[in-house]
């Protein structure tokens, strides 16, 4: 379906709206922990499902993505899940307990999980190939800026209101975002109907399995239950995987990894995501732990590095799109290596500024990793594996991103923050190593 320009812009600044706002909720919750002990008198570990049920039911449902594009309307499809997530949210703001308040959480969690690789599809789909990096460097900035903004905007309501002002800004946003989307969203993509595939939907029920014992595993050690959730949880997903291989009709295309560059752009935004979100949960602890500042500063902290993230996104998109993206991907490597190195080495760790100078060199790392990797990897598909292909790169990224937070969490119960630093320097060595296998490529052309 071919959109004029000025319906495009309109159709492409609804749907960011919309995903920046649900994006914020994903990492709004974490400066609000105490105010949820002491409102529901519970421990940290049972608020901190608020985030981590959220994460699982993302994860879960991000394999539908590619079969629900294909089989209903883009425009019924997003009006839907923006009805969840407020139909969630209202839940949240009059629940009486934090088990209701648990259930409009994983409202908001399958909305999101359907929608990241969905949006991406689309915007994918209507983009010219030439034009993908710049286009996708806008999408970076919404999603990186969002995980950023999310804890300093919780943290400043918190200052002013109660813990139902998080979730009121989100109602009111979201609902103006409906209202305009009625107006400015279409459905750009051809539906090509297929029988919903429940065997495969309940066989990647072990990725909540999976991502349940990596959350647990620090907590609970090498408790029998958990390695028998672990073992159970691997099983599905092998049957998963080989079920999506040998499908005429697959629910997802896992044959794409197979593809040159794919899998290289799959790992690489992988990483990148990985280091972004380990600095929006380690970096505020270090700015309370080492440097002595409270909760708010420590989040207000967070905006130099997420200012600079949002303004460099399309710029470097724009890069990819001029010199190619291998080029692009080892400037962001480097400036990770940098940045995790200043931390590693900084002999003035009481130092504020250094630390936010090396958080603003990782983040700005970032902005030259994540979505030039991501579209190096759809441009290394056919348009019609695209949807599949955001759709695996998105569960993969949520999955590491996960799995990053609890090893940071282990190595700084075990060690300090020195070996996080540590960790994540060698992964990103790791990265430049993946880096320099790509087949170098101006946009794919």
């Amino acid at each position: 379906m071919h959109l004029e320009k000025k319906q495009q812009n309109w159709f492409v600044f609804t749907l960011l709206l919309g995903t920046f706002t649900m994006s914020i909720s994903q990492s709004a919750l974490s400066t609000a922990y105490p105010t949820f002990m002491k409102y529901f008198n519970l421990p940290a570990s049972t608020i901190a499902w608020l985030t981590t049920g959220f994460m699982l039911i993302m994860c879960v449902v991000m394999p539908l993505s590619p079969w629900l594009l294909n089989n209903i309307k883009f425009k019924k499809l997003y009006l839907s899940l923006l009805a969840i997530f407020l139909i969630g949210t209202i839940i949240i703001i009059w629940a009486p307990s934090f088990p209701i308040v648990m259930l409009g959480r994983l409202m908001e969690g399958f909305s999101v999980g359907v929608l990241f690789p969905s949006y991406q599809s689309v915007i994918l789909e209507i983009t010219p190939k030439e034009r993908r990096g710049a286009t996708m460097g806008t999408v970076g900035l919404v999603m990186g800026s969002a995980l950023a903004v999310g804890p300093i905007v919780s943290g400043i309501l918190l200052q002013i209101f109660n813990w139902q002002s998080i979730f009121a800004f989100f109602l009111i946003l979201l609902t103006v975002v409906l209202v305009i989307a009625t107006q400015t969203m279409v459905s750009p993509m051809k539906l090509k109907p297929s029988s919903f595939d429940f065997l495969s939907v309940f066989l990647s029920l072990g990725i909540i399995g999976l991502l349940y014992f990596i959350n647990e595993l620090p907590k609970q050690g090498g408790h029998l239950t958990l390695w028998v959730i672990l073992i159970i949880s691997l099983g599905l997903l092998y049957f998963f995987v080989q079920r999506q291989l040998h499908s005429e009709t697959p629910l997802l295309h896992l044959d794409v990894l197979k593809v040159a560059n794919f899998d290289l752009g799959v790992a690489l935004t992988a990483i990148s995501y990985m280091s972004l979100i380990t600095i929006t949960v380690i970096m505020p602890l270090y700015y309370q732990q080492i440097i002595g500042l409270s909760p708010l500063w420590s989040g207000l902290s967070l905006v130099p590095a997420a200012a600079l993230l949002s303004w460099l996104n399309r710029r470097s998109g724009k890069m990819a799109d001029r010199v190619g993206f291998k080029r692009v991907m080892l400037i962001g490597i480097t400036l990770f290596i940098i940045g995790w190195g200043l931390l590693l080495v900084n002999p003035f760790t009481h130092n504020l500024w250094i630390a936010i100078i090396a958080s603003m060199i990782i983040e700005s790392g970032n902005a030259f990793v994540m979505m030039p990797a991501t579209t190096l990897g759809a441009n290394s598909l056919p348009n019609e594996r695209i949807p599949h292909g955001s759709s695996i790169i998105a569960t993969f990224r949520q999955i590491m991103g996960s799995t990053a937070v609890v090893i940071a969490t282990v190595i700084l119960g075990q060690s300090n923050f020195k070996g996080v630093f540590l960790f994540f320097l060698v992964l990103e060595l790791l990265a430049l190593y993946f880096a320099l296998q790509i087949k170098d490529t101006k946009s794919n052309k």
